[in-house]
């Protein structure tokens, strides 16, 4: 079976199904599903994250109580099947942060997977298991899910490109839900060619989903026009300063490439941003899952516990609120990328010590999600691009840069993204400075 055309290939890892590894994968088969035997996603392996119905399992959700009461599927989940219609297949079901109401990637019940990027840390969740899976070269793609930064949190720590969807644009039948107002589809991938091959195939030609609405292609994604690129100042602000040090160089090749345009806004408090998000999205967690954790007492790992404590206390008063300041700040960012895109880290800071205390992850978690909410909240499409490499006491470590277009903008986006990392190449800090890798083809 040949690969798909330009993809990396996957690094061999001698494993099977007899050197399972528990915290990365729930099951795996040699394939678990054959895809299509023609189609453009031919040759490409997958691991499903376990919110997502495939055909003769049951959907764990990363908690054994789940597991143990849940249904064997009868069909695929509507993103499963997309993917094995394109030839792709199914390799296995891989782990999700328990209920996926995470990004840091841990999980109280099966450990806590590897991250291929960077030995020794976190690898970032909830879409923990697909993306260690992609990044360790056991699959080619990962199909997750993001309400808060789930596919673009684990890109950003592992050196992933990770694709979130338009809030809508993928059907999300047969996926479990956390958070209906913010919920979507997205993949993670090693390289550019083969995150353009499955956005390509599952969002439809150009001029189809995944474009922006209008006549003809979006202006501020044109072939051949300098990108238009906004740069929210609060997030810059937020970020650790390696990180803020290697984005301003990245902005500056950018530049001097002429291959972009780069201006810098304010879109006001972050913490407003993410107070209206954090109550809708614990409303509605409570409202789908709060009967089970009710009659499943003790089931919980003790952060997702206390974190549905929280979600339990939201009044419908709070909810209201919050849901008006979403109306405004939702129209304030779409007003800011309707003639260009938004620029920002995708993360503050690099993925935290595997070892890290409670404290210390729930502090991560606390700087991370401000700034990912931004795109939840608009429920615009972001891309992760591995751009951003910073020092770290267990080594070099990656950090992503996050694009936010335009409302089903997802497939030029992708283009964009492809462009702005073969023009600007990688930037590494140091504790004595900033370097440049030489510019590379992504294609």
């Amino acid at each position: 079976m040949s690969a798909a055309p330009g993809r990396a290939p996957s690094v061999p890892d001698g494993s099977g199904p007899s050197a399972l590894d528990g915290a990365v994968w729930r099951t795996v088969g040699d394939p678990l599903v054959a895809g299509a035997p023609e189609g453009p996603l031919r040759g490409l392996t997958v691991a499903v994250k376990d919110l997502f119905a495939v055909a003769g399992h049951r959907v764990g959700a990363g908690n054994p109580t789940w597991l143990r009461d849940a249904r064997t599927e009868p069909e695929h989940a509507h993103a499963v099947a997309d993917l094995l219609r394109g030839g792709a297949s199914v390799r296995g079901i891989a782990r999700t942060d328990e209920l996926a109401y995470s990004v840091v990637g841990d999980n109280a019940h099966y450990g806590t997977p590897p991250n291929g990027a960077a030995p020794g840390a976190m690898p970032g969740g909830s879409s923990s298991g697909p993306a260690s899976a992609v990044a360790t070269g056991q699959v080619d793609v990962g199909l997750g899910s993001d309400t808060a930064g789930s596919i673009r949190v684990p890109a950003s720590w592992q050196g992933l490109w990770g694709l979130r969807t338009t809030h809508g644009l993928v059907p999300r039948d047969g996926m479990l839900p956390l958070a209906s107002s913010f919920d979507t589809v997205g993949w993670l991938v090693r390289d550019a060619a083969t995150l353009a091959a499955v956005a390509s195939w599952c969002l439809g030609p150009p001029g189809g989903p995944g474009l922006a609405p209008g006549s003809g292609r979006d202006p501020v994604l044109a072939p051949g026009r300098r990108l238009r690129l906004r740069v929210p100042a609060e997030v810059v602000a937020a970020a650790d300063p390696s990180v803020a040090d290697a984005f301003a160089a990245l902005l500056d090749g950018w530049r001097a490439a002429g291959v972009a345009d780069v201006e810098t806004v304010e879109v006001g408090p972050l913490d407003r941003w993410f107070d209206a998000f954090r109550t809708v999205q614990g409303a509605e967690a409570w409202r789908v899952d709060g009967p089970w954790v009710t009659a499943h007492p003790g089931a919980l790992g003790p952060a997702l516990a206390e974190r549905f404590a929280a979600a339990a206390a939201v009044t419908a008063a709070d909810e209201a609120r919050a849901r008006a300041d979403l109306d405004r700040l939702r129209a304030d960012l779409r007003a800011v990328v309707t003639d260009a895109l938004l620029v920002l880290p995708t993360t503050p800071g690099p993925a935290p010590a595997r070892d890290a205390g409670a404290a210390e992850l729930a502090r991560v978690r606390a700087a991370t999600l401000p700034t990912t909410a931004l795109a939840g909240v608009g429920g615009l499409p972001a891309l992760s691009v591995p751009l951003l490499t910073v020092p770290t006491v267990r080594g070099p470590a990656p950090v992503g840069v996050c694009l936010v277009g335009p409302a089903s903008s997802d497939l030029d986006l992708v283009r964009a993204g492809a462009a702005l990392a073969a023009a600007g190449g990688t930037v590494r800090t140091r504790t004595t400075g900033v370097e440049r890798d030489a510019a590379k083809e992504t294609r």
